[in-house]
């Protein structure tokens, strides 16, 4: 569906040569209408942003918004995962699903990052792409409620992304602590030995799903 793939450019780092398709992104997305609702509405602040400042001041925000504030960050595993052990296995599994679709992931960023999610999406038969879009709904509708609570015309891209799910998000849980190191390091082992992260602590209602964010530009502005 061109949707996705109009929504993942969208979510990636601004460029001068993706921004200057930013209208036939637009006419894409309203060719899709029956699909996608009131989309090219709700997205008319974020193209109007990426129509009229400089790529510059483009980039910058676009660093703030994702890089910088982890609670917006675009690699989905993440939000669910932290940098725990779990989250390996389960890019494992994302990327074995990406295989079998025969979809390249060869890309610079990691297999969970949310353009590379919807780029992957875009090229499945609409009834596949919803199932495992209703997969990630959980974690997408988390980023998408705290971009809207920052005032980031970022959020709508979430937030048709939540609607078009054929599964209701739910509230995510807090990612464990970020890796085994740090754990230790602050908190040391429990009484009876055990590493922290391997204590057990409150489940995520998330299914286990196969779902990717920028890693340059930060050391650049």
């Amino acid at each position: 569906m061109k949707t996705f793939k109009v929504l993942s450019l969208l979510l990636c780092y601004p460029e001068s040569e993706w921004l200057a398709a930013l209208p036939e992104m637009h006419a894409a997305l309203e060719d899709e209408t029956d699909f996608n609702g009131d989309a090219p509405t709700r997205l008319a602040p974020l193209f109007d942003l990426l129509h009229e400042s400089r790529l510059i001041a483009l980039q910058e925000n676009y660093v703030a918004t994702f890089d910088r504030n982890p609670s917006h960050s675009l690699h989905l595993f993440e939000h669910i995962h932290g940098e725990s052990r779990d989250r390996g296995s389960a890019m494992i599994d994302l990327l074995q699903e990406y295989w079998k679709h025969d979809f390249d992931a060869s890309a610079s960023e990691l297999p969970d990052y949310v353009p590379l999610f919807l780029e992957f999406l875009s090229l499945l038969p609409v009834e596949e792409a919803l199932e495992l879009l209703g997969d990630a709904v959980h974690v997408i509708a988390a980023i998408g409620r705290k971009l809207d609570a920052n005032g980031s015309p970022y959020a709508a891209a979430f937030q048709i992304l939540e609607a078009l799910s054929p599964v209701a998000a739910q509230e995510l849980a807090e990612p464990p602590v970020r890796d085994m190191d740090e754990a230790m390091e602050l908190f040391g082992p429990s009484i009876d030995g055990v590493e922290p992260l391997l204590t057990p602590g409150p489940q995520v209602t998330v299914v286990q799903m196969p779902a990717s964010r920028r890693q340059a530009a930060a050391s650049t502005h």
